[in-house]
């Protein structure tokens, strides 16, 4: 897990077993720690004026605050960073997680059924947002294509990608053909580029697109006109998504509703959660924002917890879980990273 420089040097041992007790105490109910609470908590032997002057000295660091007018302190974002880097104490993965897993991240499935079943799967664990990115498109190769006509200029596509993926697109094009033309084309296709990944595809199609039209004979106008819109639009897909399962287990963790609705609305778009999820693709293992971390208002009160996943030793996409900064991280964190192994080794078996 990634650690961040800290504001924290010189908190002795007590402090740390003080802000340790009071930050499992807030994420355990959400509300905030009175000094003479934490002095009655077994372990603790000093006095709750001992302990408001360790709080103080705490508060004055940055590490906790106290909401409002309230007795009680909670940790802040650096304090809740300073807890998951050098006092948490990570559980492993209970057995009845672990075997739904391995069951329901069946390599069998086709990769794209893999990353919505393991969307799902965070979710379900956690009971927050769970999301993963669809695999990068360099991994998917071509195996076989079939183009069927259909009324207008309208053509159905059929990809069959890694031996198990079949994907079903409609595309238009420039003019009607006939199921001879797109036979044609596919045979072409198909002697041409099967094995090859789809962005080696592509690329061949738009270095043919640069030619001269007429100079081309009209197998290669038409196989052109409409193989560059069939994996144009395969590149898009796989290269710039990702499934989110899971956004209503959200609802009731953040009061202003209207943040809430905008935080869906960004689900939606992926835009800016797909730039947030980039950034953890070189990261090696679970890597956190908490709350403002991430750099987008959107989050300022959730923490997003990922890791990314590899297939035969590369990055292949990334997941994780948004929920509420006041999560068990102890809990969520293996849940997150064993899933992306698992993941991981579900997709390389796939190939």
């Amino acid at each position: 897990m990634k650690k961040q420089p800290m504001p924290d040097d010189g908190v002795s041992e007590r402090a740390q077993q003080l802000f340790k007790l009071l930050v499992e105490r807030y994420l355990l109910d959400g509300s905030p720690v009175a000094s003479k609470i934490l002095a009655h908590q077994p372990g603790v032997e000093v006095s709750p004026a001992t302990v408001r002057n360790i709080m103080a000295d705490l508060e004055a660091r940055g590490l906790v605050q106290s909401p409002h007018t309230s007795a009680g302190k909670v940790p802040t974002t650096i304090g809740l960073r300073f807890f998951v880097d050098s006092l948490l104490s990570v559980q492993p993965i209970d057995h009845a997680s672990l075997r739904v897993l391995e069951s329901e991240l069946n390599p069998d499935l086709a990769p794209t059924r893999l990353v919505e079943q393991a969307s799902a799967l965070l979710s379900g664990i956690t009971q927050m947002a769970g999301l993963v990115t669809l695999p990068k498109a360099d991994r998917a190769s071509l195996r076989h294509v079939e183009f069927l006509p259909l009324s207008g200029c309208r053509v159905l596509v059929i990809l069959v990608l890694n031996e198990r993926e079949v994907q079903n697109r409609v595309i238009r094009t420039e003019r009607e053909y006939s199921e001879a033309e797109l036979i044609r084309a596919a045979n072409f296709l198909n002697r041409q580029f099967a094995g090859r990944s789809l962005l080696r595809v592509r690329d061949a199609l738009i270095d043919s697109m640069r030619l001269d039209k007429e100079r081309m004979d009209e197998l290669m106008q038409l196989t052109i006109d409409v193989a560059s819109k069939a994996f144009g639009m395969a590149q898009d897909d796989s290269d710039t998504d990702f499934v989110v399962s899971g956004e209503a287990n959200l609802l009731g963790t953040q009061p202003d509703v209207e943040l809430l609705q905008q935080l869906f609305d960004a689900f939606a778009q992926k835009r800016d959660i797909l730039h947030l999820l980039d950034r953890c693709v070189a990261t090696d293992g679970v890597h956190l924002f908490i709350g403002r971390e991430s750099g987008y208002r959107l989050l300022d009160d959730f923490s997003l917890v990922t890791a990314p996943y590899r297939v035969k030793g590369r990055v292949a996409g990334v997941l994780g879980v948004i929920g509420p900064t006041r999560m068990a991280y102890q809990r969520v964190i293996p849940v997150v990273d064993v899933t992306a192994r698992v993941l991981g080794a579900a997709l390389e078996s796939n190939d």
